[in-house]
């Protein structure tokens, strides 16, 4: 009776709760990045399918975030992006790069599942590698002149954490 009566509980609680909020995403347009190409630029398409950007030539400030959908640590710091951009926007870009995956369509899909509203380039063929490097994600920031002030790898854990190393690294205040 005792175990009846502890399901019926957990079966009530569990209906009271919200149901997470899933946040749409949208494959947007890289007609904002700032971007100046050389003739050693490394050009990227944008995941919306249009002409996208010169990855070593982005004018700042700017904060680049190297992703893949395939990447566990990366669904866990888009949360934070999604919050930090909601503060940014005006401030300075934040612009994504998805690498490595198996089609277009699956970065496609990464963005509209994870709430990603900034413009994403994309790296069908892995040139991206020979300026970012290895592995993902990496967190780049961009000076207003384009030189690379900070990059971090790994994971970003909170929304503080990147509001400082933007300070820190940018000038930028949010």
């Amino acid at each position: 009776m005792k175990r009846l009566a502890m399901a019926v509980a957990v079966l009530l609680l569990a209906g009271c709760s919200s149901p997470s909020e899933k946040i749409a995403g949208e494959v947007v347009s890289c007609e904002s990045i700032l971007s100046s190409a050389t003739e050693n630029s490394i050009m990227l398409d944008c995941l919306d399918g249009t002409d996208g950007a010169s990855i070593n030539g982005i004018k700042g400030p700017a904060i680049i975030n190297v992703w893949g959908s395939w990447c566990g640590p990366c669904k866990e710091e888009m949360p934070i992006l999604r919050s930090f951009y909601e503060k940014a926007q005006g401030k300075l870009a934040l612009i994504g790069v998805d690498v490595e995956e198996a089609s277009i369509g699956d970065g496609r899909k990464f963005v509209e599942n994870y709430g990603i509203t900034w413009p994403n380039l994309y790296d069908a063929d892995g040139k991206s590698r020979a300026y970012f490097g290895m592995g993902v994600p990496v967190t780049w920031f961009i000076a207003a002149d384009g030189n690379v002030a900070y990059k971090h790898i790994g994971v970003i854990k909170s929304e503080k954490e990147l509001i400082s190393m933007t300070s820190k690294y940018l000038g930028v205040k949010l």
